[in-house]
């Protein structure tokens, strides 16, 4: 089991590039993350990487291991979800991913309660704006809202989620409320947008009677962070577009208005995004099922007294 276990570190510091980043992701310390490189170098006889200041790179020894590795240890995983198949005990460990807002909303509060279910399954949570690369982050499920574009990964979509462009009170009188969603761009409004390392959102599509319309919108402000936006939106600073579950407590009590109504964003899918391979894994198709029934009943519920 150490072999393994020394294994499964040496795959998670190739794939993360740094020792500390592997022993956070597989809870150990840097010194337990090293010592286990060690005694597999020690094992093979060869050096496993080129150490840097900053970053650990395979050696060619070390890119011809880490690829036999990975084979081994998704076998390992496979076989492991089989034996839980057969004995209707699913365990082992999950980790997911999903976007600050969704995560936090319908995602965090459920996972106690799927791991009072499923007291065998742990599930490890990670929550980002950015897109986590699924296949180098090592992810079981991640939860998105958008369409999937790597075809590498099976997709179960959710529901569709209804967007709005909603805008303070106190900022529609200072600025005006724009009738069309060419005055967003012609009359200057402070649009915020969603903005990181390769983010795609510097435009907001509307749905026109002429169908869906690219804007390409501009503002003072943008972050990685869309519970950020949201407070700039309800602190005056400008116009954003979210899903409306997000946002809905706010248009409740109006501190946030809906402009545009007639032209909306299109909706957007919330959908459940994994590796081929966890198709079959009885722990991944039991967290699945869970939230989606989750997701559903509780946007459902946020959106009912409308």
């Amino acid at each position: 089991m150490a072999y393994l276990d020394n294994i499964a570190v040496f795959v998670r510091v190739v794939e993360l590039g740094n020792l500390s980043a592997a022993g956070r992701d597989m809870r150990i310390s840097p010194a337990v993350a090293s010592n286990r490189i060690k005694e597999l170098e020690k094992h093979l006889g060869v050096r496993l990487f080129n150490r840097t200041t900053r970053q650990l790179m395979p050696t060619e020894h070390g890119t011809v291991f880490y690829e036999g590795a990975k084979q081994v240890l998704g076998s390992i995983l496979e076989a492991e979800a089989a034996v839980s198949a057969l004995s209707g005990q699913p365990r082992g460990s999950i980790r997911v991913t999903a976007p600050l807002g969704l995560g936090r909303r319908l995602i965090a509060s459920g996972i106690p309660d799927f791991r009072d279910t499923y007291p065998e399954i742990e599930v490890r949570l990670r929550l980002s704006d950015h897109n986590v690369d699924i296949m180098k982050e090592g992810i079981d499920v991640a939860f998105r809202l958008g369409l999937l574009e790597d075809s590498s990964l099976r997709m179960r979509g959710i529901m569709d989620c209804e967007r709005v462009l909603v805008a303070a009170p106190k900022y529609l009188e200072n600025r005006g409320e724009p009738q069309t969603g060419e005055a967003l761009v012609t009359d200057n409004h402070d649009c915020l947008m969603l903005r990181f390392p390769g983010s795609k959102e510097y435009y907001w599509t509307l749905a026109t009677p002429e169908g869906p319309k690219k804007f390409e919108v501009h503002g003072p402000f943008d972050s990685d962070d869309g519970d950020v936006l949201t407070g700039w939106a309800l602190a005056g600073r400008g116009i954003v577009n979210k899903p409306r579950f997000e946002v809905e407590p706010f248009i409740r009590d109006r501190r946030l208005k809906v402009i545009l109504a007639d032209t909306p964003p299109p909706p957007i899918q919330l959908a459940a995004v994994y590796p081929h391979k966890n198709f079959q894994d009885p722990k991944v198709r039991l967290l699945l099922d869970f939230m989606a029934e989750r997701c559903q009943r509780l946007i459902k519920e946020l959106l009912a007294e409308r």
